[in-house]
């Protein structure tokens, strides 16, 4: 592997940031020169990272060691060679394809040279930063019908660099280190506490006081939160926090579990709980605190979860533990009695903001639930919430207690009627990573106006290999009328936010995507097509690359090497369609960069040609009824969208060749004789009439859609 000679941290810093944050170099400015007699040469191993050098990640801007650059994830650089003057020279310096045709929405690790990027399905792959050589690629060798466990695709966010290793978590529950020179294998811990569930990792692990830390996936599927804390150099697992009490008849594991456990009613263990840490993490090292965030509930209408109610702790909350033995230090919850899917998994920032006259440590956070949150770092104590996107759950934040004021109608769960609920599940900020700019004292917060219509499942029956969530939206729809949220606000943005007045600055149409702020004065954000440029203090758009053949989701990041700077980001949008080719891939960009991508692939969508509908009404509902419960989660309704399958990842099934053939079709659902493509075995809920039932109900819709089209 090649090691590049760098400079040391003081001389790199004064070479590459010619003025501060709020004060953009222009592309004509001197640079200062390094005096060569004078400096001293520092050579380093392969992603030989540490405690000192990601406490100090300031006092080197030309690397990106860790998720969000720093402990505090503001996904913030100071570098300022790429600037408001000639970000429009920008252009593509190389790229490196993944050919793994699934959405990727991974933050690349940068260190000495040397780029770290994750991908769908859990794989590693290394580049010479200049060139792209490919240095290594490491398969971590996923089952692929585990991908029938992740309830948003097999898709990872990115590494962590300890000490000449990277650590990657899979979609199946292991943590792997991995030789940062050579690619290999050091060790592999299997990280769940039990693989009978649908468990799954896609966030990036932290790396604190020499302990790797991941939490994961599931909720949906009837699992119980926790995170756990390996030792980086043996993969022996030193703690563990779960984030919703057990089975009280077990035992519970200390007093925060029992504590948790008056908040909750009924039989909650029964159904998992949920409150999985399938994202965010922040670190403060001054207060030796590590912050989570924790998911929705499991199943989510509290109305089965937990009859009677209660806060339901730690669902959807802020947690701050010691990082040293995991014990819990406080929690501030941002949903009580969760029951939308608000998960506070949401990305956690740190900052020092200017509060009521008085520098103070805080914890900014913007949940699915729309309220931009403001606590404080030590003791989470509630300093604001306002919200940042439309809400109609609640009216409010509570100023003296730090909790919603709820609009009684949005309980669907205990009104027993249907209600149009703001935001969605999907959130009005999910998984995408926001960016703080200490020069504009902003937030860039990707946001959404979604809505969801809530109703009671009245036949809710749990299954471990389907969505568990107790809701029927199709009752709600029928309950309420097909126009019922015709006249609600919907849209995607990035919204400039003010985290002291809680006040909008600006805000830009766009899809969602994550955010990087730069000491250039700019903020990078993907969209549809690629990435552009904003001006951080007005997003007035400077400069966009449109010709990336795919959509960017994941967030950027720069680094520089010998006095110039890039830009990376991984490009391969969830949002295409599944039949098209494959562009998913790594972009680095530089000022003057000049590379072309190849031609596009030319290819012809599969044809609608189904067999005829001969099937009873009674067998087709009964078919509807059962797609609702075992395949909709991946492939929603047939026929929707034209073919694109939910957001892309998988087929439309009025396309399928199997409906011609009972056989095949058996084979697939039950057999699962396509496990290898990720469609495992539903045979615990399908039996050979329920698969003909499927394929009926298929069949109807393909034809209702075939006499659409003509």
């Amino acid at each position: 592997m090649k090691i590049r000679t760098i400079l040391p941290v003081t001389t790199t810093l004064l070479f590459l940031i010619a003025c501060s944050p709020d004060e953009p170099t222009s592309a004509s400015s001197p640079q200062p020169t390094v005096n060569n007699d004078t400096m001293d040469i520092v050579t380093r191993g392969p992603a030989t990272v540490d405690t000192a050098r990601l406490i100090a990640a300031d006092s080197e801007p030309e690397n990106w060691m860790a998720y969000g650059r720093t402990y505090s994830q503001q996904h913030y650089s100071p570098l300022n060679l790429i600037n408001t003057d000639n970000v429009a020279q920008l252009g593509l310096a190389w790229y490196a394809d993944f050919n793994i045709p699934r959405g990727q929405e991974s933050q690349p690790m940068v260190v000495d040279g040397v780029i770290y990027v994750t991908t769908a399905w859990s794989n590693v792959r290394a580049y010479d930063a200049v060139t792209g050589e490919t240095l290594w690629e490491f398969d971590s060798e996923v089952p692929r019908d585990w991908g029938v466990r992740a309830c948003c695709d097999v898709v990872n966010r990115g590494a962590a660099l300890w000490n000449g290793k990277v650590y990657v978590g899979t979609i199946d529950g292991r943590m792997i280190a991995i030789d940062a020179e050579t690619g290999a294998r050091v060790w592999e811990t299997d990280t769940l506490v039990t693989r009978e569930l649908a468990y799954t990792i896609t966030g990036a692990p932290r790396i604190v006081n020499g302990k790797v830390i991941i939490g994961n996936g599931g909720a949906e599927y009837g699992v119980r939160g926790y995170v756990t804390a390996m030792d980086t150099e043996t993969g022996e697992i030193l703690w563990r926090f779960f984030t919703v009490p057990g089975n009280p008849a077990d035992g519970f594991e200390d007093d925060t579990m029992r504590m948790a456990a008056e908040t909750w009613n009924g039989e909650w263990w029964a159904l998992g709980g949920g409150g999985t840490v399938w994202d965010s993490m922040a670190y403060d090292p001054e207060l030796n605190l590590l912050y989570i965030g924790t998911g929705n509930g499991s199943p989510w209408n509290q109305a089965i979860r937990s009859p009677g109610g209660g806060d339901n702790l730690f669902l959807s909350s802020i947690v701050a533990l010691n990082p040293d033995d995991g014990s819990y230090v406080w929690h501030y919850q941002t949903t009580p009695g969760e029951t939308w899917d608000y998960t506070a998994t949401q990305p956690i920032m740190l900052a020092t903001l200017p509060i009521d006259g008085e520098d103070r440590k805080v914890v900014m956070q913007a949940p699915k639930n729309g309220f931009f949150y403001v606590l404080d770092a030590a003791t989470g104590a509630f300093i604001s919430a306002r919200p940042f996107a439309t809400v109609n759950w609640a009216t409010g934040i509570d100023q003296e207690t730090g909790r919603p004021m709820e609009n009684p109608d949005a309980r669907f769960d205990q009104t027993d009627r249907a209600y149009a609920v703001q935001p969605g599940p999907g959130g009005a900020h999910n998984w995408h990573p926001m960016a703080y700019h200490p020069g504009t004292g902003m937030v860039y917060l990707p946001s959404t106006d979604s809505v969801f219509i809530y109703a009671q499942d009245k036949t809710f029956d749990p299954d471990p290999l389907t969505s568990n969530i107790g809701v029927d939206t199709a009752a709600g729809v029928a309950e309420l009328g097909p126009n019922a949220t015709s006249d609600m606000p919907r849209g995607n943005y990035t919204v400039a936010w003010n985290p002291v007045t809680q006040e909008e600055g600006w805000r830009i149409p766009g899809n969602t995507a994550g955010i990087l702020a730069t000491g250039g004065g700019l903020i990078f954000k993907g969209n549809s097509a690629g990435i552009s440029a904003y001006d951080a203090v007005d997003g007035t758009e400077l400069w966009t690359s449109l010709d990336t053949q795919t959509g960017v989701e994941a967030a950027p990041v720069t680094y520089a090497i010998d006095g110039e700077q890039y830009l990376a980001v991984v490009a391969g949008s969830s949002s295409s369609n599944y039949y098209a080719p494959d562009y998913s891939r790594l972009l680095v960009f530089k000022i003057g960069g000049n590379t072309q991508f190849p031609p596009m692939i030319s290819y012809t969508p599969p044809e609608l040609n189904p067999p005829p509908s001969v099937a009873s009404s009674e067998q087709i509902a009964r078919g509807e009824d059962l797609y609702g419960d075992t395949c909709w989660i991946c492939h929603e309704t047939p026929g929707n969208a034209g073919g694109m399958g939910r957001r892309g990842l998988f087929p439309d099934l009025i396309l399928s060749p199997a409906l011609t053939s009972p056989e095949l079709f058996s084979a697939i659902v039950i057999d699962g004789v396509r496990s290898e493509n990720g469609m495992t075995s539903f045979a615990n809920v399908v039996d050979a009439q329920g698969a003909e039932d499927l394929r009926a109900y298929i069949i109807e819709r393909a034809n209702i859609t075939q006499r659409a089209r003509q």
